[in-house]
């Protein structure tokens, strides 16, 4: 008979623990940069989160960027931004939030705008077919940018309770400061790029924290189990046997769902390729971080090693 393909050795001795100190480090410096881009640079917050009009175009042939941003540009409608879009021919078009005026209000502002940059658009290419068009006045982005932070913000408190709740305090820190450590790495990389951070990448967002918790709760599982087996071995060792038990599952279900996103992002177009790639960059750093990040604070905060007495809890059943 043929032996199954393995890809990962069954038993892997491998010392992760031993370089948390240059995860630390690595770690560090890079929260530390992502907060200095961040703070001074910023992010290139989309038309969800900034308010204003997009429109997307597609023109009969290569499109021409110098002669739609002419046309727009004219119009007096403040700034515009032109960029190609995917295809040769596919262009989109932003322009800034206008003001409300004494005969308009601030959304019918934007509806005028709008129509009137199609009409010049129709007018200097006459087969130019409008794709998408999108308006989001500045209170609707207001309440967009407020209500991705707390979505965000109770994702990693209710992640805390949970894990809180199925094994001790010192797993709920580990795996919140894992998620904070993945978020911010991945809005620190969006502020380097200058991507656009729009609301799908808040999705992206929180579905790197779903994954990351539960890559990590993978792992803690095996950290309980056996604390409960090997009362005697160093917690480091511990952790090392436990991280090496589950590696090949951690590198199985991150390369496949790593294969699928890159297709995504080659071939899936322009539209979700910051949410692929936003993806990508979680997946990764979720990766890392349950390895270097939420278990060495376990060692950290020397959990508690007899698992075969009084009120511990897992997932709401006392032990025996």
């Amino acid at each position: 008979m043929l032996k199954p393909l393995r890809l990962i050795p069954d038993k892997t001795k491998i010392g992760f623990i031993r370089l948390r100190h240059f995860a630390y480090g690595l770690s560090g410096l890079g929260n530390l940069a992502a907060a200095i881009v961040f703070l001074t640079v910023g992010l290139n917050f989309g038309i969800d989160f900034r308010g204003g009009t997009l429109i997307q175009i597609a023109t009969p042939q290569a499109a021409d960027l110098a002669q739609i941003r002419g046309v727009v540009s004219s119009l007096g409608l403040g700034d515009v931004a032109v960029q190609g879009f995917g295809k040769p021919n596919e262009v989109l078009i932003r322009i800034e939030t206008q003001k409300a005026t004494a005969e308009l209000d601030e959304e019918k502002a934007q509806q005028a705008a709008l129509a009137k940059a199609e009409g010049a658009l129709k007018a200097a290419i006459p087969e130019v077919e409008i794709l998408r068009e999108e308006v989001v006045g500045p209170k609707v982005s207001g309440e967009l940018v407020q209500a991705g932070i707390l979505a965000v913000v109770i994702s990693m408190i209710a992640m805390f309770a949970y894990i809180w709740f199925r094994f001790e305090w010192q797993f709920s820190v580990g795996a919140v400061v894992a998620l904070v450590h993945d978020v911010f790495l991945t809005i620190g990389v969006f502020s380097v790029l200058q991507l656009e951070f729009n609301l799908q990448i808040i999705a992206a967002l929180l579905t790197i924290v779903g994954y990351s918790m539960n890559d990590t709760v993978v792992v803690f599982d095996r950290v309980r189990e056996n604390l409960r087996k090997y009362k005697k071995m160093p917690l480091e060792e511990l952790i090392d046997l436990s991280v090496n038990d589950t590696l090949s599952r951690t590198i199985m279900t991150s390369g496949t769902t790593l294969i699928a996103l890159v297709a995504l992002y080659a071939f899936g177009g322009e539209v979700i390729r910051g949410f692929t790639f936003a993806m990508i960059w979680g997946i990764c750093v979720g990766t890392y971080s349950s390895i270097y990040v939420a278990s060495p604070i376990l060692l950290v905060l020397d959990v508690k090693r007899d698992w075969s007495s009084g009120d511990t809890k897992s997932a709401g059943v006392r032990l025996q």
